[in-house]
């Protein structure tokens, strides 16, 4: 009897399963997004295309606009309406293009 093949199954199954349950309820565009833009600001850092003020403001656009987010969602039970969506996702556009901006405009650490 092979054993092995079936545990293994079992065992990947199980773990894909608590990925799925412990995933958080706002998977979607806006999150990826967010994580994304924090990824790029790192990389920019590490590379030495963005100085501490550039990383400093584009944190702080960064973080202004999770608050924003988060009071969006507290005042509509959890969730953002279509309008909200797209607002956010115009700001989150205009932070990429800051973002760009910043690590392409000759300025090192």
């Amino acid at each position: 009897m092979k054993k092995t093949p079936t545990f293994a199954l079992v065992a990947v199954s199980a773990a894909a399963c608590c990925l799925l349950l412990a995933a958080p309820a706002e998977a979607g565009r806006i999150p990826n997004r967010k994580e994304n833009q924090q990824d790029r600001i790192a990389q920019g850092v590490g590379s030495g295309q963005l100085t501490a003020r550039e990383t400093a403001r584009l944190e702080s656009r960064e973080a202004h606009l999770n608050r924003e987010v988060s009071r969006m969602r507290a005042n509509d039970g959890g969730s953002l309406t279509p309008r909200q969506r797209a607002r956010v996702e115009r700001q989150q556009d205009r932070l990429s293009r800051n973002i760009y901006q910043q690590k392409h405009d000759g300025q090192t650490q």
